[in-house]
């Protein structure tokens, strides 16, 4: 955080509505500011993680209280601006999501993940709103944040007035759906504070019926470790053989509990052209991905989220989806290419996915 904010004549309640422009101005959806108080979303991510339910990300863990302290992780934090940039390359258009998901033969990413990595997009343009606040202020204290640290980003959310948090334990806000990314800037300035958002679910439970992998265990509780976005790209071990059936053709991340929310008929496409798919990811087929080698892999996804996953965390998941996929020929074909892979991982899953096209072909 840099050099203390001097607070003299300055208006606090007209500079923040000024932010809120600003941060329009810069390509955010919208802008609100939350205090730092989050005593109970700490006691519900003690249990949480006392319960086991954050699988092997043990840097939860590790970040202890900090996640729930903004001024534990940067020192003098009174507030949070926080920010939403919508995402999504079609809006409120899912056939086409789900027109994938039906089509065993073709790759789902998650829509997140189609285009250019997030982080530095939203924190550069953090910075510029930073920076715009300074012209106004002078030298203040501030840090920007865009999934990058342990930040409870949807509660502070949620508090800043952007969103209710649903039963998915997603951000929902009623004018946009759930396709936005985060992002926080923690500030030393005493800003007044937006109305906490309320919620709007009401009796509906879709996406705890629709998730593959029942990872929703009931409304707002989430076990990571049955989660396909953590199967899928956080975990780097092998996937649970009696999870592996329910993955279908997702291989990295899942959009499920959000392709079936009712909030996101109202989402809008991005006018980001960052976020617009890359290399033809939102249709390929399952086969011509898993002939990549690594090279392609690491030239294709530069600066993209699909990264994350790894080549033999990539190839583990795509090995899934093929033993998943409609038995054919160019599918086994495919699968037989990468039966002495060099990694223990990747083998273990084509040897599975094998098996899995041959009981099918058996029945053929």
């Amino acid at each position: 955080m840099d050099s203390g904010s001097a607070t003299i004549d300055i208006d606090f309640t007209a500079l923040a509505r000024h932010i809120k422009a600003w941060g329009i101005e810069l390509g955010f959806a919208k802008v609100g500011i939350a205090g730092v108080d989050l005593d109970e979303d700490e006691a519900r991510l003690l249990e949480w993680l006392r319960q086991g339910r954050h699988g092997t990300m043990d840097y939860m863990q590790r970040h202890g209280t900090r996640r729930s302290r903004p001024d534990e992780l940067q020192p003098g934090t009174v507030r949070v601006i926080s920010a939403r940039m919508d995402y999504s390359p079609t809006g409120a258009d899912a056939d086409a999501a789900w027109q994938t998901l039906r089509d065993g033969e073709h790759a789902y990413i998650a829509r997140y993940a189609l285009g250019r990595d997030y982080h530095k997009l939203i924190r550069g343009r953090l910075q510029k709103l930073a920076d715009r606040i300074a012209t106004e202020t002078g030298p203040f204290g501030y840090r920007a944040f865009a999934d990058s640290a342990p930040v409870l980003e949807k509660a502070l959310a949620r508090n800043a007035g952007l969103g209710w948090i649903g039963k998915h334990t997603l951000l929902l806000d009623r004018d946009a759906g759930s396709w936005f990314f985060l992002g926080e800037l923690y500030t030393d300035l005493p800003l007044p504070v937006d109305a906490p958002s309320t919620a709007h679910c009401g009796t509906c439970t879709r996406c705890i019926e629709v998730c593959p992998t029942q990872a929703i265990l009931g409304p707002y509780q989430l076990d990571a470790r049955r989660c396909i976005a953590y199967l899928t790209i956080e975990s780097k071990d092998a996937i649970p053989e009696d999870l592996r059936p329910l993955i279908g053709n997702r291989v990295f991340g899942c959009d499920d509990c959000q392709l079936v929310c009712p909030w996101n008929k109202f989402a809008q496409p991005t006018h980001e052209e960052d976020f617009a798919p890359r290399h033809g990811l939102d249709s390929i087929k399952l086969v011509e991905l898993f002939a990549w080698t690594e090279a392609e892999f690491l030239k294709k996804t530069e600066g993209m989220p699909i990264r994350r996953a790894g080549f033999a965390g990539f190839m583990r998941n795509l090995a899934v989806a093929l033993g998943n996929a409609p038995h054919s020929t160019e599918v086994v074909d495919a699968l037989q290419a990468r039966v002495d892979d060099p990694s223990p991982l990747v083998r273990e899953h084509v040897a599975w996915a094998i098996a899995q096209q041959s009981a099918k072909g058996a029945k053929t």
